[in-house]
């Protein structure tokens, strides 16, 4: 049985609009540990799925997906976005 990470997407800090904000991702966790290939040195693993990447538009549609498809899975929810309103003004003082 295969672990899913189900993690709510975040605005970008150099984002202003919200074009692709409360987007959805479904990763699989990794279950074999990466090691170096002797002989170019990057790291990898035989673990394909890992490469996978899912975008939902809803946490339901995740967990629908997950429970259609047997995955053990956990939400990962995106911290609340704390905005510093202050006037252009404001950086002088």
């Amino acid at each position: 049985m295969a672990d899913v990470r189900i993690i709510e997407e975040q605005r970008k800090t150099t984002q202003s609009g919200k074009a692709k904000a409360g987007r959805w991702l479904l990763e699989h966790e990794r279950e074999q540990k990466q090691r170096p290939d002797p002989l170019t040195g990057w790291a990898g693993s035989g673990d394909t799925e890992t490469q996978l990447r899912l975008f939902f538009d809803s946490a339901d549609e995740a967990i629908a997906y997950c429970e259609r498809k047997g995955l053990t899975y956990h939400l990962v929810k995106a911290p609340p976005v704390k905005l510093k309103l202050q006037a252009y003004a404001d950086n002088f003082r």
